[in-house]
């Protein structure tokens, strides 16, 4: 009888340590979570008539495509946080890049942290949260194999391969700092937009941290307790477009066709966009007035260029996982963390609420998907949000009561099924934020951009009337978008007050205008109303019928 009594305590005690183990099954899915920065659809597999992504394009080919995927706001830091926290930038409360999530969210459970907390290791190489906002205690669980990667860590001077490029930023610097002192903005004084070096792809940091991260999932796989969460995050196609010859070859520049709507929207809002003071930073960009062709054309050059470098890279990754034998039990997202006007609307860069910005390419790959899934594309309207909640489902994993997103997860098995309204994004008055999205700082108007700025002010005054109010609008407005499958709408109005009557209002239809180019939220009173009340509603109201 004692001894029964004793193999009875055994088993419960594992029966107990079982139940709180965070250690994942053998069978839980790895997640390579691969982010590219500023990367508009400019895809093969999007559509692109001159893309050359092989190899995002065989991503899709085998996988889903998101044909109407969106961000939460148009810029770096305020996406990423609202993505990797699962929280929209209203509950965040982060709208520029120069806030950490972490000090107005101290116990927030972002999306590594939550697969970390159920046996995950987790580990990024890249950008895959803004700038210095890492959350390196909280989300990762190891460090990358650093000593494991083929190369050393580039450490070029401002980004730049090139010893003249490299000298003209460090002119510029010392120029800026000497003309405005401590107070103006660092990046005022940058080096060139661009670059063409013919040199190996590890030179630049995206060749170098791809095989860093390939270098990192190997020892993972090795050392094989444990399901890895891995991220992988692409720098270009953000400025400054850097990277090997061999990339800018694959283009022929009479063949890169230009926007063909260059001017601003009909009776769109004055506010709505900026002045393109992201790309005018740059040596050898106008600091006022159009890009001509010419620039224009070597300006696209340079973004295609980096989509492809960027492209190779993910290929690399992708065969590295194969070879490594852990394709089939690993999950495979795509993303970027916002859209980029090239010339569109007449500006270049991103920080707006419009489709160009605000679309951007999504695409998954699961081990279980249907056959007949594989390849196909859905026009399902989803958000970077949704993300966090999709991925926990998909690998088994109770998802967290915080998150403003849903799983897409049934999308998987039915892409053509009913799914969302409406989404949703935001942006605050894009034309007085400077290129961060904080408001204008006092040394910026004392700035080359100072005539600038007085002449987007103007088309504001010109346009709102006895409305203006250059603390409101520089400091409160908020661009509020609503993009469901057929409509645009854009309110501007205060920001976190929800009674709030709009300041303007934007409409665009994309069935008769898919470039926007005409706000005809005039001409329909009653549609406007209907939508604003959809609006209202907010994304409780507007989620999928399950």
């Amino acid at each position: 009888m004692t001894q029964l009594r004793f193999l009875l305590v055994v088993f419960c005690l594992v029966l107990m340590t079982g139940a709180c183990s965070q250690t994942p099954e053998k069978s839980s899915p790895n997640v390579l979570f691969i982010a590219v920065d500023d990367l508009r659809p400019e895809l093969g597999c999007y559509g692109s008539p001159i893309a050359q992504t092989p190899n995002i394009d065989r991503l899709a080919g085998d996988g889903l495509l998101f044909e109407n995927a969106y961000c939460q706001q148009a810029i770096c830091s305020p996406s990423r946080a609202s993505l990797m926290t699962g929280a929209r930038p209203e509950t965040t409360q982060i709208i520029e890049n120069y806030t950490y999530f972490r000090d107005l969210h101290p116990d927030l459970v972002t999306l590594p942290q939550h697969f970390r907390n159920n046996g995950y290791e987790t580990v990024y190489c890249g950008k895959i949260y803004h700038g210095k906002f890492t959350d390196e205690e909280l989300s990762w669980s190891r460090e990358p194999a650093r000593d494991l990667a083929p190369h050393k860590a580039p450490k070029l001077i401002g980004g730049y391969a090139l010893k003249e490029n490299q000298d003209i930023f460090k002119a510029n610097q010392a120029a800026i700092k000497k003309k405005y002192g401590s107070v103006s903005h660092y990046a005022l004084g940058r080096g060139p937009a661009y670059e063409m070096a013919d040199v190996p792809d590890h030179t630049y940091q995206d060749g170098y941290n791809t095989e860093l991260a390939i270098a990192t999932m190997k020892e993972m796989v090795q050392q094989g307790d444990k399901p890895f969460f891995l991220g992988v995050g692409y720098k270009l196609p953000h400025l400054d477009w850097t990277s090997p010859k061999k990339y800018w070859d694959m283009y022929d520049p009479a063949q890169i066709a230009l926007a063909t709507q260059t001017e601003s929207p009909e009776d769109g809002a004055a506010m709505g966009l900026h002045a393109s003071f992201e790309l005018r930073v740059r040596h050898g960009i106008p600091k006022s007035g159009t890009i001509d062709s010419s620039l224009a054309t070597t300006l696209k050059h340079a973004y295609l260029a980096s989509v492809s470098y960027v492209d190779a890279q993910i290929g690399k990754m992708l065969d590295a996982l194969e070879e490594a034998g852990v394709r089939d039990n690993t999950i495979i997202i795509l993303w970027s963390d916002h859209g980029w006007h090239l010339g569109d609307m007449g500006i270049w860069g991103k920080a707006t609420n419009y489709e160009i910005a605000t679309r951007v390419p999504m695409i998954i790959w699961t081990p279980d998907m249907p056959d007949q899934v594989r390849g196909m594309t859905t026009d399902a309207l989803v958000e970077l949000v949704d993300m966090y909640p999709t991925l926990a489902e998909l690998a088994g994993l109770q998802a967290p009561e915080h998150l403003e997103g849903q799983s897409f997860a049934p999308l998987l098995a039915d892409p053509k099924m009913d799914w969302k309204p409406a989404v949703f994004s935001q942006y605050p008055n894009p034309a007085l934020r400077e290129w961060a999205a904080n408001p204008l700082t006092p040394s910026m108007r004392e700035t080359y951009f100072g005539p600038l700025i007085e002449e987007v002010e103007a088309r504001i005054i010109e346009q709102q009337q006895e409305k203006w109010d250059r603390d409101f609008f520089e400091n409160e407005l908020m661009g509020y978008a609503m993009r469901t499958e057929r409509y645009r709408l854009v309110v501007w109005k205060a920001r976190g007050n929800p009674e709030a009557e709009p300041v303007y209002v934007e409409l665009y239809d994309h069935e008769t205008d898919p470039t926007e180019t005409r706000n005809i939220a005039s001409e329909q009173p009653e549609l406007v109303e209907s939508l604003i009340a959809q609006m209202a509603k907010g994304w409780r109201g507007n989620l999928a019928n399950l």
